[in-house]
């Protein structure tokens, strides 16, 4: 292992909480504390949405808490804090609109027209080097499954289908024509053929010089690795650069009910140690055919994130190389990515916005994904429960 790598020390809080002083490590404590404890998760979800309903002034009492920690703020600008803060310490921001669940044409077009004005936003600003956006947040879902099982769409259907390729390229076109990197995220599986399409049609047209639309690889599923290795080689039949973003996934529990339900194939992998592997062979490949592949690697895993510092290492690939990105959730590991940034490598974080109510659905993942993932919440526990202990003995 070379010096670069030893220099990643994960367990280094001093590094990874530079950002924050002692009321605010406090505050997450408190929050990771109250995020561990299940039945105040789950209990708590239907309770929020109980207090909106009846208009109970609770507002200010998310903002504070769990919004401040996970999400930058109600619209662009609310952002600058948080996107300034993070690029003094050399970690970059992946703006995110965040509000979900929505149905109507209306929705889907200023959802466009928010996430176009990311692109512009980020134009020319290094410290915004992608954007992001969800095929759901431009189309109805509904749509979507018709189209993931090959179903003949009626008149109306088609014209509604025109509408979403309209806003999508819309979208991409903005990215291209500002040079501003373009994730595309993944979803459902029951619906991902379908974004998986439209997402290899905008690479198709728009990375014929270099990856400026990325799709999103969930390898917690058993089928991404050899999906990977595909889109490789239709990129290379095609003549364009693939973009991909590998996380290993969010809707586990959800995938396995309904595989269940339905009666077939879980699509899920059947083990946590296949999903690692899986992952890591990833990566692997991407390395292997960086000539071709641009790779952001979203992950909270330690083990992944060494590995992959590993491979560049061992193939002289420069920490910096732009090919190449970390990148976690705002709000958390930081351990990871305030330590990669500090030993040079390229990192950037999600950061989530949208008025508070609009952004709950996506809070409460958050927190059911900090309670559900095994060890997540004692990690973060700990490493702030370290730093506060050696902040008390350098006073």
């Amino acid at each position: 292992m070379t010096n670069k790598i030893l220099q990643l020390d994960f367990s280094n809080t001093e590094i990874a909480f530079q950002s924050k002083n002692n009321a605010e490590l406090r505050t997450s404590y408190l929050l990771f504390k109250a995020i561990g404890i299940n039945w105040l998760v789950k209990m708590g979800t239907p309770l929020v949405e109980i207090a909106f309903a009846l208009h109970l002034p609770i507002k200010p009492l998310i903002k504070h808490t769990v919004y401040k920690q996970f999400v930058g703020g109600e619209d662009i600008n609310d952002c600058e804090l948080a996107i300034d803060n993070l690029y003094k310490f050399g970690i970059g921001t992946i703006l995110d609109y965040s509000v979900e669940g929505k149905e109507a044409e209306e929705d889907f077009d200023y959802t466009c027209k928010e996430t176009i004005d990311t692109i512009h936003k980020a134009k020319n600003n290094p410290k915004i080097p992608f954007c992001v956006f969800k095929v759901t947040g431009v189309a109805r879902f509904a749509l979507l499954e018709k189209l993931n099982k090959n179903i003949s769409l009626n008149v109306d259907e088609q014209i509604e289908f025109e509408k979403v390729i309209g806003r999508i390229d819309s979208i991409c076109k903005a990215a291209f024509e500002n040079n501003v990197r373009l994730f595309i995220d993944a979803e459902e599986t029951w619906i991902q053929i379908a974004i998986d399409n439209l997402a290899t049609q905008m690479m198709q047209k728009y990375n014929k010089e270099k990856a400026i639309v990325f799709n999103t690889l969930q390898l917690y599923r058993h089928d991404r690795l050899a999906f990977l290795k595909e889109s490789h080689q239709q990129a290379i039949s095609d003549n364009y650069y693939l973009g991909v973003k590998l996380v290993r996934g969010a809707y586990m529990e959800k995938e396995r009910a309904r595989a269940k339900e339905l009666n077939y194939t879980d699509p899920i992998q059947p083990t946590k140690e296949k999903s690692d592997i899986d992952y890591n062979l990833a990566l692997t490949y991407c390395i292997e055919h960086i000539d071709r592949i641009s790779i952001c690697a979203g992950t909270h895993n330690e083990n992944s994130s060494l590995y992959l510092a590993q491979l560049m290492s061992d193939n002289q690939i420069a920490n910096n190389d732009n090919r190449i990105y970390f990148s976690q959730l705002y709000g958390m590991s930081d351990n990871l990515s305030y330590n990669l940034a500090n030993a040079g490598y390229n990192v950037a974080k999600y950061l989530p916005y949208g008025p508070v109510k609009a952004v709950m659905p996506y809070l409460f993942r958050r927190a059911a994904e900090n309670t559900s993932v095994a060890g997540q919440t004692g990690r973060e526990l700990n490493l702030i429960l370290k730093e506060r202990a050696r902040r008390a003995k350098t006073k």
